[in-house]
């Protein structure tokens, strides 16, 4: 009987110790199971078309201020609006030109009087000179025919100088087109009275839009006249050309400013604030998805194997992205490994199941 009980003794004393055995068998699989399962992708030479990306204004190339040149004088008819296009010499308003009517056909009066004083002045002159040859008039007497002469040709030449002054004014009261374009302001109402050199309309001369850039020193060098630039507006892509880039900086903002003509401008209009990226050569760069690019604290992050299990941070430097793929600048080099999706749910130091890829994810 004593023999008994230490034998079922025994077996209580034993049982405990195998269930802890057993329990801890049975926790490595689920420890091993809350690793996070990823792939592995590499760090590759590709190449791109480099590129600036900036963002700045529509404007016109050359906007022209119209005004007139008479002052006190009120708008009769005002024949443009905004928006219109207007060809070189077409009349865009007239003033009121009435008083400048009669002061022109009296001056026109006035000259044809000056005119015929010198037809007569002329006429007595070549009648005279006859009479001298034939000594019925004195030498003095054909002088002062001379010099009668020549007073009338005074008199024609003022009489002339005033009536183009007088047409000149009446010009004045039509504004013309100074050249082909789109009035692109209006600053008038017909039966205003205006004054001379206030401004009254605008032109953007031959409609012609250009894009200018505001560009660090730095990102200024990379570029070069003759540049491609392509601006993203309301679904479409509009491209440009560089014409021009200041020769220099400003002093204060150490940026310059670069201008793309757009031959073809579609839907931008003056004002328009876009974005355009400018290209500036083709190039080679380490590029790696986007998806293992992750941004934390105002910074730029990949994850790199460290060991065979566990995940370490590395801090990059992006360029350009292209196409679901991100430039790496600073930080890694071609063939380094990263970690692909999943990425985001990552920390420094965690451990990780590498699996190849395409059998990949994130699970837990």
């Amino acid at each position: 009987m004593r023999a008994h009980l230490s034998r079922w003794s025994l077996l209580f004393a034993v049982l405990p110790l195998l269930a802890a055995c057993g329990s801890s068998e049975e926790d490595k699989p689920a420890a091993a199971s809350s690793a996070l399962t990823v792939t592995l992708v590499p760090v590759k030479p590709q190449s791109l078309a480099r590129s600036v990306t900036v963002s700045g204004p529509v404007s016109a190339y050359e906007e022209m201020q119209l005004g007139v040149e008479l002052s006190g004088q009120r708008v009769t008819s005002l024949d443009v609006d905004v928006g219109q296009s207007v060809r070189k010499g077409q009349i865009l308003l007239q003033l009121d030109h009435r008083t400048l009517d009669s002061d022109l056909a009296q001056a026109e009066a006035s000259m044809l009087q000056a005119q015929a004083g010198l037809d007569l002045a002329q006429a007595k002159q070549e009648r005279g000179a006859k009479l001298a040859d034939g000594q019925l008039i004195s030498v003095s007497d054909l002088d002062e025919l001379r010099a009668a002469r020549t007073q009338a040709e005074a008199q024609r030449a003022t009489a002339r100088a005033a009536r183009d002054a007088a047409r000149l004014q009446r010009d004045f009261a039509e504004l013309r087109a100074p050249a082909d374009g789109i009035i692109s302001k209006r600053l008038v109402q017909p039966g205003q009275v205006v004054s001379a050199g206030s401004e009254l309309l605008r032109l953007i001369r031959d409609g012609r839009l250009e894009w200018r850039a505001e560009l660090p020193e730095e990102q200024l060098s990379e570029i070069a006249v003759g540049n491609t630039v392509a601006l993203s507006y309301a679904g479409r892509e509009i491209e440009g050309r560089v014409r021009a880039i200041t020769p220099g900086v400003d002093a204060q903002t150490r940026t310059g400013t670069v201008y793309a003509d757009l031959p073809e401008p579609g839907p931008l209009k003056p004002g328009t604030y876009v974005e355009g990226r400018v290209v500036t050569g083709d190039g080679q760069g380490l590029m790696v998805p986007a998806t293992s690019v992750v941004q934390r604290d105002g910074h730029s992050y990949v994850f790199t194997m460290k060991g065979k299990d566990v995940v370490e941070r590395r801090r990059v430097r992006t360029g350009q992205a292209l196409q679901g793929q991100v430039e790496i600048v600073e930080g890694l080099k071609a063939g380094d490994q990263v970690i692909g999706d999943g990425a985001g749910f990552l920390g420094d130091g965690d451990r990780v199941r590498v699996v190849p890829a395409g059998k990949g994810g994130i699970a837990g």
